[in-house]
Parts: structure tokens; sequence; C-alpha cells
């Protein structure tokens, strides 16, 4: 579990970034401007920082380079835009950028970018050492068995709008899912065969609470 800081102007792209990044099992803070991306960086010492190019006081790239040139570039940085040339994104990583996304960006590439960013920042771990003549002890992991959840009796009022009674459905049944998954929506995902971004605003527009199914999971 890393902690990342999300820089953007844009409401509707820092909600569905944090609801994926959240998911993965990261701690996620937002802000909505450079200011905002300051004070949060110097509070929360984030692990990876997403950093859009384009913002209304001071532009992603003079962040980083602000950044960079007083010696709190001390993690790695993704840069994100939809506009930006690529002298942008070439400027953007001499700086000390670790990766470009641009917008939009899909699922697969947030998370391969994140997953590398957040490697790179960690310390090689030790050389083991082996004593000769002495066996290291075997470690065995035991897993408790996963027993299914009980099925869910739901009643439907058949008297309502079409509309209504379809929404009703639907919200019971990835509720379910999601609560059989543990919240997990790669998992819910795969099962329900939805692509994952496409799921995120599903279940909002259904106006599940994607918390408590957290929580009660």
């Amino acid at each position: 579990m890393a902690n990342i800081l999300v820089v953007d102007d844009e409401l509707g792209i820092r909600d569905l970034l944090s609801e994926i990044l959240f998911d993965e099992g990261h701690q996620v803070e937002l802000a909505e401007n450079a200011a905002q991306a300051r004070e949060a960086r110097q509070r929360m010492q984030p692990d990876l920082v997403l950093l859009d190019i384009w913002m209304p006081d001071t532009d992603g790239v003079s962040l980083l380079k602000e950044w960079s040139s007083s010696g709190l570039l001390s993690m790695p940085v993704i840069m994100m835009s939809g506009h930006a040339t690529i002298d942008t994104a070439v400027e953007a990583v001499r700086i000390g950028a670790k990766a470009f996304l641009e917008k939009p960006i899909t699922l697969q590439k947030l998370l391969k970018a994140v997953e590398q960013g957040l490697a790179r920042d960690m310390p090689k771990p030790a050389p083991a050492v082996v004593t000769a003549g002495v066996q290291a002890p075997r470690i065995v992991v035991v897993e408790e068995p996963v027993v299914p959840a009980p099925p869910v009796n739901q009643t439907f009022d058949l008297n309502r709008p079409l509309r209504d009674a379809r929404d009703d459905f639907e919200r019971a049944y990835f509720e379910y899912h999601l609560s059989q998954e543990g919240g997990s929506m790669t998992r819910v995902a795969e099962k329900t065969g939805l692509e994952r971004t496409h799921l995120y605003r599903k279940l909002k527009q259904l106006g599940v609470d994607l918390t408590r199914t957290r929580k009660s999971a």
C-alpha cells in the first residue's frame, strides 16, 4: 500500500483515479491545483505523485521543476496530459518525471505506470545469508477455505416503472457480487464481464455505497 497524491484540476478525473487507486489498496490524497499540491506534498510525504500538466495557477512542469530545484523531488512523479506535445513530455522526463500518461488514461496504463513507479522507488531487499550446513526453515502458508455467502433473497416491486425496477435489480446484483468478492473491483469486473472504468461509473450511477461494501467485506 502506498500514499499517492493525485493533482488535477478536473474533478471527474480526480474522483475516478482516486476510486481506482483506493480499490488497489492505496491511500490517496487529492489536489486541484499547484498550491494544494505543495501543501499536500509537505504534509503527507507521498510515495508517488500523479501530476497534471495543464493547471490554472501553476502548470505541472513548472511545479515539477520547482520541486527538483529545491530538493523536494524525493518521490516518483508521473505526468498526465491530454494536450501536451512530445517536447513537453521530454522536458518533464528530463527534469525528473518517471513517466508520462496521455489522457484519456486507460486503466491498464495507469496501473502499470503506478506499479513501475513504486517499484523503482522501493529499496532493494538485502541478499539472503546462507550458512553452510544449516537449512533454512520451511515456511508453509495455510489459507483458510473461502466459505461462500448464503444466497440473497431479494424481492422486487413489479408494479414500478421498468427503469426503476431495472435500477433496483442492477443495484442488488452489483452489491451481491461486491460482497462476494470482498469489495474488489477487479474481481467484480471479471465476474460481471464489465470493463472496470465502466463498472465504476455504473456503480456511481446506481448510488452503490462502495465504502459500506468494503467495510462489510
